[in-house]
């Protein structure tokens, strides 16, 4: 209908975008996409039969068929669109569509978008849609769902965006002001070979317990533990670093070499974990640690001012794949 009404009235239709579309639904030799009327009749039977239920999921929205939340939604969502006389009928309006001879006379911008594994509409449906309008743009996205709103839809939105209007809204970054911590225990494949697969992993147990232990006790976040050492975020240098030095003090009693560098960024929340340049140099400052030490940044020494924490300067430093030359200090104490 939206094809239709683009060809009749271009002068009201600023554009036309199809998705998942068809020019016909059933099989010719010509178009070789669509079911048999034999196959579309069937299906009709088992949808009269199963409307209501989780009949068209996995044809429909495949990726949600082990979602139970969203099996019963789409389940509900039948029942109170139509009745299923009324989605038979619909059904068997669709099977009789051929546009074909009206895509010649769209002459309004259209965009023709399609997924292809797409299980409903199969992706040569789009391809073909795309090929007999004239100066369509067609993009082709991966994915089985036809429904559009599931899957990677703010691909899809992206390209209508920018079809629309002529830009992109680029991708929205959380980014956050935060102290970063990294700690490493040192040598920890020699480690291992000399204690033995039991004792490492015994080792490796207690080395996590403390440290999380440390990081819930002043108020971090953990972001991940990278095997034989964390990644984590506070919302205060000053708590960053007394988790540093309880951390440190911990792996003394457990006899655990660790490092552990510190610096307060700007940094980009991905999901449930962080990103940017932040991260990068406090992973270049726990590289240059040695055993035993809290190593920070300038940045993080004067964020603390006046809070009673004790530093050693330790020199200007290189910082592999950040410009510039960073001032390091020690921690010595933190009252």
């Amino acid at each position: 209908m939206s094809a239709l009404f683009a060809a009749t009235y271009p002068e009201r239709a600023t554009s036309l975008i199809l998705f998942g579309a068809f020019a016909k639904r059933l099989w010719s030799p010509e178009y070789p996409w669509g079911p048999t009327l034999a196959e579309r009749t069937a299906w009709i039977s088992r949808l009269e039969a199963g409307w209501g239920g989780e009949l068209e999921l996995s044809t429909l929205a495949p990726s949600m068929v082990n979602d139970p939340g969203f099996r019963k939604w789409f389940a509900t969502y039948g029942r109170l669109s139509v009745s299923p006389s009324a989605a038979v009928a619909l059904a068997k309006m669709n099977t009789d569509i051929d546009i074909r001879n009206v895509l010649s006379a769209i002459h309004v911008p259209t965009l023709v978008l399609h997924r292809t594994g797409d299980r409903d509409v199969v992706v040569g449906n789009g391809r073909y849609l795309a090929e007999h309008i004239v100066g369509a743009k067609y993009e082709e996205f991966p994915g089985e769902d036809h429904v559009w709103w599931i899957g990677d839809s703010d691909a899809i939105l992206g390209e209508i965006q920018e079809f629309l209007t002529g830009i992109r809204s680029p991708a929205p970054v959380d980014r956050v002001l935060a102290t970063i911590l990294f700690t490493d225990v040192v040598g920890s494949s020699q480690i291992a070979t000399r204690l033995g697969d039991a004792k490492w992993t015994q080792t490796l147990i207690r080395h996590n317990q403390a440290i999380r232990r440390a990081i819930d006790r002043f108020g971090g976040k953990e972001i991940k533990s990278t095997g034989d050492g964390f990644l984590a975020t506070f919302d205060g240098p000053a708590r960053g670093i007394r988790c540093a030095v309880a951390i440190r003090q911990s792996m003394r009693e457990l006899e655990i070499p660790i490092r552990i560098g510190l610096h307060t960024g700007e940094c980009e929340k991905l999901g449930s974990d962080i990103g940017g340049i932040g991260v990068h140099i406090a992973s270049r400052v726990a590289a240059m640690s040695e055993e035993g030490t809290v190593l920070v940044t300038r940045t993080v020494k004067d964020l603390v001012s006046g809070s009673g924490v004790e530093f050693a300067d330790r020199g200007e430093h290189s910082l592999r794949g950040v410009e510039g030359s960073w001032r390091l200090y020690e921690v010595r104490s933190a009252d």
